[in-house]
């Protein structure tokens, strides 16, 4: 049996600035406190624990100037550290939102990091190892796993295990819950608890996190003011590029429900069609007419995708499908913007600043009051 609860506040409040082994320039005054989101009790024994909860982090500069906070969700294996600082020691996003007056929420997804697992209630987990982060994230130029993978130059560092910078980076990485579609629903739990307590937010995805963006601003719609989706997992119904090549995402972008327009009972109500095919891997879109999405059409979204990463490879498929769906949404390749050299991890890589000034110019410039 569970038993829902309130979101849970820890009394923690502190003033920092990032101190790594001396000050780090360009590190924001701001002040740090945390609590928890959610969570339920289940009996265990003649007791109970906790699962669900989600730790969230909160970053507020010495002067709140934007009108919207940012909430930060962290990819697959990762957890919030990722936007705090680089593995190398420099100024993470976290420190350049501040600086330009975001209060910065930064959470650990339910069931991870921070964010207690709890072994004999949810699902398996799983571990990257150090082959899947070279080959994928921080050297993709040496494994040459897709095209466009020779074109990564700005990891810092040579990305392999051994280099500091890579072991950092490797030591951050933590197990994950391998069902996406229990990841899905913990955060549609949790989600929409968090947004009602601090909402309306810019929310911020990478990769993993990307459905579970749509997943909140369809459950939210009123409360997420834009999405700045980094590289969604995609393409929509299906993975490609790793093995296993295999049927994802039912409906279309996510794991779990969202609202379409007319409305669906089941993931078999959506008609997939092959809208390209390459030896890479196949795109698919809805048979027309297409059915809206409905919620998610009243939000900006803006994709983001690196020049060197494996994303370049669909991202424009996932975009379409979201443009097909009715979905007001534009596709920054940072490439073709003149932002040259990143793979998947581009927050953390040389020119990380460059490309956050970047999308806070977008972000500005879709939120003004």
């Amino acid at each position: 049996m569970k038993i829902s609860l309130l979101t849970l506040l820890i009394p923690f409040t502190l003033w920092v600035v990032h101190v790594h082994s001396q000050a780090v320039p360009g590190a924001a005054l701001h002040r740090r406190s945390y609590f928890y989101a959610g969570g339920s009790y289940v009996a265990q024994g003649n007791s109970s624990i906790m699962e669900g909860a989600m730790y969230v982090e909160r970053l507020t500069p010495q002067r709140v100037t934007q009108p919207f906070p940012l909430l930060v969700i962290h990819g697959h294996a990762m957890t919030g550290t990722n936007f705090l600082n680089t593995p190398d020691g420099r100024p993470g996003w976290g420190d350049f939102f501040l600086s330009k007056g975001y209060e910065v929420y930064i959470v650990d997804q339910p069931v991870r990091g921070r964010s207690a697992f709890q072994a004999d209630v949810n699902g398996p987990q799983s571990t990257y190892d150090t082959f899947t982060i070279e080959s994928r994230f921080t050297a993709t130029q040496r494994f040459k796993l897709w095209p466009q993978a020779t074109l990564h130059t700005q990891w810092p560092g040579n990305g392999s295990m051994g280099d500091v910078t890579f072991d950092s980076f490797y030591a951050s990485t933590v197990p994950s819950l391998v069902s996406e579609e229990e990841t899905s629903a913990k955060i549609k739990d949790v989600g929409p608890v968090l947004l009602d307590k601090i909402g309306p937010v810019i929310l911020l995805t990478h990769s993993q996190s990307g459905p579970l963006g749509w997943v909140l601003g369809d459950s939210r719609p009123n409360l997420v003011k834009s999405i700045v989706a980094l590289e969604p997992s995609g393409p929509p119904f299906i993975n490609v590029i790793f093995p296993p090549v295999a049927p994802a995402r039912p409906f279309g972008i996510t794991e779990t429900p969202v609202t379409y327009d007319p409305p669906i009972s089941s993931a078999d109500d959506l008609k997939a069609i092959v809208a390209s095919n390459t030896s890479l891997f196949t795109c698919f879109q809805q048979a027309p007419p297409a059915r809206k999405l409905l919620n998610l059409m009243k939000i900006p979204i803006l994709v983001v995708t690196s020049e060197a990463s494996y994303h370049a490879v669909y991202d424009g498929c996932t975009v379409n499908y979201l443009k097909q769906a009715g979905v007001g949404v534009e596709h920054i390749n940072l490439g073709e913007a003149g932002i040259h050299g990143n793979a998947h991890m581009m927050f953390m890589e040389k020119n990380n600043i460059e490309i956050a000034e970047m999308l806070e110019s977008w972000i500005a410039k879709t939120n003004a009051r």
